[in-house]
């Protein structure tokens, strides 16, 4: 059997699908941006309780044909993890529009040019939900429109990368199938140990960094999970050509929910967290439905609750929070 591709290897959840595909027994390719990173994906897999003997690391970026068309060879299986996550928007949305886009379409015709059978995309809610509704209820029916006023430019270069991609296949894929993964906001516990900007948030929290908790409401989805509906999606014969929503059966939370989910299970590890939130108007509480992913994939996520524990002790057990004062 020939090796599964995975793109983004050295990133939050990259590791995790490699470590998960290495565990279950596949060989796997990996693409990192510079061949320096090969030896922290190497230690993030084992960390994953992965042997990483069937692991390549090999490099190519979104940004450059270059490599992708060997990245691929006798690949039949491709996650396209790889995709900018900023932890602050940029000035110019181009920054994260164009490799978004441009990298996603890139990797999906060296795949198709390849045979590969299928291609799971991770995309995410921010490609879902981030226009108003009313009712703020979602489901993988729902679009982002990428003109909606105001809107940020990491949810508009999700939505427009995702768009393009279903645009690229509905125009023939050459039989290779398209999968896409919608995660809400991604936490858990990191494998690498550069945090994520998700885990980054926690971080900032327990830090004492973060004095108020933003205004904000999210679902949660833990990383495990998310990589474990990677491996469902590439699976299942009857996912070709559809969405899923990754997110925990729980409802969606605000920052200072999640505070309070720290203080209350962590004690002196989070006695800094916030206590208030930012003023002003709440936004809604989006209702986010996991069902598709529920009842085609028999996916089961973690409680949020464990999600957002076990993010803040890897954090601890890696050393990635600064000493207290």
């Amino acid at each position: 059997m020939g090796p599964v591709l995975v793109t983004g290897g050295s990133g939050y959840l990259g590791t995790h699908v490699v470590a998960a595909l290495l565990r279950s027994g596949r060989p796997v390719r990996t693409t990192v941006r510079s061949p320096a990173q090969e030896g922290e994906v190497r230690a993030a897999v084992r960390r994953g309780g992965a042997d990483d003997a069937g692991l390549a690391v090999v490099t190519a970026d979104l940004l450059a044909d270059g490599g992708w068309d060997a990245a691929v060879a006798g690949c039949a299986e491709v996650h396209h993890v790889a995709s900018p996550i900023p932890a602050v928007q940029p000035d110019d949305p181009d920054e994260l529009i164009v490799p978004a886009r441009e990298g996603t379409l890139r990797v999906l015709r060296a795949a198709r040019g390849a045979g590969a059978r299928r291609v799971v995309l991770t995309s995410s809610f921010a490609a879902v939900g981030y226009s108003p509704k009313p009712g703020s209820e979602f489901t993988e029916d729902d679009w982002t429109d990428p003109d909606t006023p105001g809107l940020a430019p990491y949810p508009r270069s999700k939505a427009i990368a995702e768009r393009a991609a279903w645009d690229l296949m509905g125009r023939g894929g050459g039989g290779t199938e398209l999968v896409v993964v919608n995660p809400t906001g991604i936490f858990g516990p990191t494998l690498t140990t550069r945090a994520g900007s998700s885990m980054q948030l926690v971080a900032a929290m327990l830090d004492g960094r973060m004095g108020v908790a933003p205004r904000a409401r999210f679902g949660v989805a833990d990383v495990r999970d998310v990589a474990e509906l990677h491996l469902h999606a590439m699976a299942a014969p009857e996912a070709a050509g559809k969405r899923f929503l990754a997110v925990s059966d729980d409802p969606a939370m605000s920052f200072v929910e999640l505070a309070g989910i720290l203080r209350r299970r962590l004690g002196a590890l989070a006695a800094r967290v916030p206590s208030e939130e930012a003023p002003g108007d709440g936004p809604p509480r989006p209702v986010i439905h996991n069902d598709r992913a529920r009842d085609l994939l028999g996916w089961r996520p973690r409680p949020a609750e464990t999600t957002v524990v076990e993010s803040a002790e890897s954090l601890r057990d890696l050393g990635l929070l600064a000493p207290a004062p």
